[in-house]
């Protein structure tokens, strides 16, 4: 940014120049002009003009001035408005997180829905708002009974954490899906390494890259139509009911580890890799990617995936 104060002193210099300028001409056309020769005519046109371009030069100046001035004012009130944005984005920031630590399922819901409309607002600070909500995802967690008859204490505040939960994953859900221009938000990373997922449900979204090391996914996990651009970890992730991943494309993808529960269907476009992974027995019906098939270890307790060449 130019320096407006000294930006104004040199022209004030300038002017204190031009002023100087005037006077010596003055001088110099009393002098000159004062003896009645034919000549101090042409003398004194030369003087007019050299007048005229003083003056010209002067007024060019102060609007030089003007301009400088007014382009700082500009870029002062931008800078203060960009400054006081800042301070509020980081106050509501604040506040969401607060709520989301909050120990009423209903405040945490509260601050969810804060955190989605301040990242829908300001796309600087969407990959900070998604790290905090996957962070609260990866958050100890033991699922409430499938079926309970009587809900005691314990099991109802976890029914209602799980509500929280499933609500923070439709949020990373409904803002990965490319197809609604409005919600969606490009580029984002995932880290859910080591989280409890239940019913997991991240179908036709895109995202740059995601990382399930380590979870555990109980019930479906379904990821059908997902696209990882960059990479896909599934790493030592434990799959207990259906798995979906048909028509999932990832750049680069490690199930090394991963075991498989339930019923498995990769579908046949499936574009992932799947060395290491394993399949309890029981698990169901199992459909692979073109390429891939079983083989029982010699515990005779899992299968292995490997691809047909290995």
């Amino acid at each position: 940014m130019d320096h407006p104060v000294l930006s104004a002193r040199t022209i004030v210099v300038w002017g204190v120049g031009l002023a100087v300028v005037a006077v010596g001409s003055v001088v110099v056309l009393l002098v000159l002009l004062g003896r009645g020769e034919p000549r101090d005519a042409v003398r004194l046109d030369v003087v007019r003009t050299a007048a005229s371009v003083v003056i010209g030069t002067g007024g060019a100046a102060a609007l030089l001035l003007t301009a400088r001035r007014q382009r700082y004012v500009e870029l002062d009130l931008r800078q203060k408005d960009h400054d006081a944005t800042e301070r509020r984005v980081t106050e509501l920031y604040g506040r969401a997180a607060d709520q989301l630590g909050n120990d009423k399922a209903p405040v945490r819901l509260a601050g969810l829905y804060a955190l989605e409309r301040l990242g829908q607002g300001n796309a600087a600070h969407r990959q900070t708002i998604v790290n905090l909500v996957c962070a609260y995802l990866r958050m100890p967690f033991t699922p409430p009974p499938a079926a309970r008859a009587r809900v005691g204490v314990r099991d109802a505040d976890r029914a209602q954490e799980l509500e929280v939960r499933q609500t923070a994953v439709g949020v990373l859900t409904a803002h990965s899906r490319p197809d609604d221009v409005d919600a969606f938000w490009p580029d984002l990373d995932l880290d859910l390494s080591n989280a409890t997922l239940v019913k997991f449900t991240f179908t036709h979204a895109s995202v740059r890259s995601a990382s399930f090391v380590g979870a555990t996914f109980v019930d479906a996990a379904t990821f059908r139509g997902t696209t990882f651009h960059r990479n896909a970890d599934f790493r030592d992730a434990r799959f207990a009911g259906l798995a979906d991943f048909r028509r999932v494309t990832s750049g680069e993808s490690a199930f090394r580890g991963a075991v498989f529960a339930g019923e498995v269907d990769f579908g046949v476009r499936t574009t992932v890799r799947l060395s290491g992974a394993r399949v309890r027995p029981s698990s169901g019906r199992r459909r692979w990617p073109d390429g891939w098939t079983e083989r029982q270890d010699e515990s005779d307790l899992r299968f292995l995936v490997y691809d047909d060449e290995s």
